[in-house]
């Protein structure tokens, strides 16, 4: 079960519910079940919105809110009971575990939404539906509208107006409750203690898949089923590909190996990167460039309270970046007009963060009417800043290139400042150097 409550749940709902117009109907549709390989599917995950509504885990489900309903408002409809699949398969909740587990109001067999969905739709004036997210039940829901339309005249009265139920929705998820923080933080705790470990096991000679199993050792032990995303673990060069996930070449003393990766708990994503040498002591050129990526990261974290703009941490990597390339003589020139000229932009070309949620890269609108989204308490975002220097880029000294560093944490906007819920795997430069000293004296022992 989920660790969010039943009773989050439905205020969730209610808060969706509230926002609906009167006389509507909201259909969300459970993920559909992927096939990995001919009769192997891919592990299930559930829809995020889907799962934000309803913490229904199974496929073949559709939810439908009927704001004011004399029946009940929460309606569901899954799969029946069925003894021999479940042998195959594993237990379903069913309709009466949709109402005594989930809190639906009203639940009924997926088998019969054709006869009863169209009925419940039918007289409502409006349809609230994340239209283009799912073609294929897009088109079923389309076909229900139609069986309405066709009894036009003997009186159905189909729905005039289809509305975006994601605008609506992505903006409650923005703002995470205290009940989501903790499982955020559960979240954030094993894969900071996965990073440890991955720099704790790190040696010369070893393969990134073999760092690859710790962290994924990591996650397991502490219950988490699945990682958030594939994880990248991008040893020397390969740190400046920025979605690198071969994870299949051997460490190099004298590089370093850049990680981010980060578990999922209940459908909470957390997110970690940290760049460690392989040999466990920085070069004086890696260490450069390790520690303006790291003063970066804590410009960025002071640029995040209530009232500031989404963008201020960006900004402020760019700022400290750009001035420390120049100082280290990556860069030439003025500061200002290189910022303005997006000189920077071959060494750091992505931004300094995003939303971090039930997605990783989590639903909400970074600009509200052309202008930057003010931050509020609740929301959580990833503070990332990173220098990727080309191993062919032919305008910095040869003894740079190849040099990749990112610094990943996860930040919760609290109503003084910020909390950096990652904080636990070390990212000052000496203290990395100590912890994997210390295990290789451990290891010697």
């Amino acid at each position: 079960m989920s660790r969010i409550s039943r009773s989050e749940y439905a205020r969730r709902r209610k808060a969706l519910m509230a926002q609906m117009e009167p006389n509507s109907i909201a259909i969300l549709p459970a993920a559909p079940v992927y096939i990995r390989n001919r009769d192997v599917e891919h592990s299930y995950r559930q829809d995020s919105d889907f799962q934000y509504l309803t913490g229904f885990p199974e496929p073949e489900a559709v939810l439908a809110l009927i704001p004011g309903r004399e029946h009940g408002e929460f309606i569901l409809f899954c799969r029946e009971r069925d003894a021999e699949r479940e042998l195959w398969d594993g237990l379903r909740a069913g309709q009466e575990g949709a109402i005594s587990e989930y809190g639906a109001d009203d639940a009924f067999p997926i088998s019969d939404i054709d006869d009863i969905l169209p009925g419940l739709i039918e007289g409502r004036e409006r349809v609230y539906h994340s239209l283009g997210m799912n073609a294929e039940f897009d088109k079923r829901l389309m076909d229900w509208i139609n069986v309405i339309r066709a009894k036009a005249r003997q009186g159905a009265q189909p729905p005039n107006e289809f509305v975006a139920l994601d605008h609506l929705l992505h903006d409650l998820r923005l703002y995470k409750s205290a009940g989501e923080v903790k499982v955020m933080k559960h979240a954030a705790e094993i894969s900071a203690q996965a990073h440890i470990a991955a720099m704790q096991a790190c040696v010369p000679g070893l393969n990134e898949y073999q760092i690859e199993a710790e962290l994924e050792y990591v996650f397991r032990k502490n219950g988490a089923k699945h990682a958030a995303y594939s994880s990248i673990v991008a040893g020397g060069k390969n740190a400046c590909i920025l979605h690198y996930t071969e994870n299949d070449q051997p460490l190099k003393d004298g590089d370093l190996l850049l990680i981010d990766a980060g578990c999922e708990i209940d459908c909470y994503a957390s997110d970690i990167t940290r760049t460690f040498p392989v040999n466990g002591r920085f070069s004086t050129e890696q260490r450069a460039i390790y520690d303006l990526v790291l003063k970066a990261q804590h410009a960025a974290f002071a640029a995040i309270s209530p009232n500031n703009h989404w963008n201020d941490p960006h900004e402020a990597t760019v700022q400290v970046i750009t001035a420390g390339l120049v100082e280290l003589g990556l860069l030439s020139g003025d500061v200002d007009e290189l910022i303005a000229n997006e000189a920077y932009k071959p060494f750091y070309m992505h931004r300094a963060g995003h939303w971090l949620g039930m997605d990783v890269h989590d639903v909400g609108d970074y600009k509200l009417g052309g202008a930057w989204r003010v931050l509020e308490p609740g929301m959580v975002l990833t503070v990332e800043p990173g220098i990727y220097i080309a191993v062919d880029n032919q305008n910095v000294d040869k003894r740079w290139r190849g040099i990749g560093v990112r610094i990943e944490d996860d930040v919760l906007v609290t109503k003084d400042g910020y909390e950096v819920l990652t904080a636990s795997v070390p990212t000052d430069a000496d203290a990395i150097e100590a912890l994997m000293a210390q295990a290789r004296a451990n290891r010697a022992a």
